[in-house]
């Protein structure tokens, strides 16, 4: 991984945050490290990093607040989140608002390493794709939008993007719900299955003005776009 990568780091407990930060240091990466969600919004803004790890109960500024606001703007930059959180509410929330992955703390530092190099590759993929075209809709992968004919396009979640993308490379055929659970989410666990559903439901809405385009359940295996 180039070294000229920079992780923001938003952890509240400052002996987590040492150890968090050196150890990515020590794999080449330039580490932000901010005690609240606040600071970590102003030195996101200022700093401009390529991913972001942000715990979820912070003071001044939670971590899912401060995605939503990042998100708003835009910027499509790879999440993780850390929580102490293990209701399934919470993770689907994670998730929706546009988080990339998470961890439950207590973690080891090999996962989260594994973890950052897998966004950091998804993002790569995310730089070189061409726009799609899926019945009446233009895909742009890049920038992460779907647009129908000539309206105004919708911008989607980085998840959903991907989600998307991969649906349409296995285009009428079945997508296996295993491969792309840990492809995307990086496990096939509980929590994270039921956060694929919904994002396939998201993204069936965002389809459903092209009557020919279907995103089908096949039970038990996974899903199939047929268009």
């Amino acid at each position: 991984m180039l070294k000229s990568t920079t992780i923001l780091l938003a952890e509240d407990e400052p002996a987590l945050g040492l150890i968090i930060k050196e150890s990515l240091e020590t794999r080449g990466f330039k580490v932000l490290l901010c005690e609240n969600g606040e600071k970590a919004y102003q030195t996101y803004k200022q700093e401009k990093p390529q991913l972001l790890v942000l715990d979820v109960m912070m003071p001044k500024k939670d971590g899912f607040t401060l995605a939503k606001e990042i998100r708003q703007e835009g910027d499509a930059i790879p999440i993780i989140f850390l929580t102490a959180k293990s209701q399934t509410e919470d993770v689907v929330e994670g998730f929706s608002i546009g988080g990339n992955d998470y961890l439950k703390k207590p973690f080891s530092m090999e996962e989260l390493i594994v973890r950052i190099h897998n966004l950091l590759d998804r993002k790569k993929i995310q730089q070189t794709a061409s726009i799609i075209e899926l019945g009446d809709f233009h895909f742009n992968f890049p920038k992460q939008s779907l647009q129908y004919q000539s309206e105004d396009p919708v911008q989607l979640t980085h998840r959903e993007a991907h989600l998307l993308f991969h649906l349409i490379n296995h285009k009428n055929q079945v997508l296996e719900r295993k491969f792309i659970l840990n492809k995307l989410w990086s496990n096939d666990d509980f929590f994270s299955a039921r956060s694929m559903d919904v994002f396939i439901s998201k993204l069936r809405k965002k389809l459903a003005k092209d009557g020919s385009i279907q995103i089908v359940n096949v039970r038990g295996y996974g899903y199939k776009l047929i268009c």
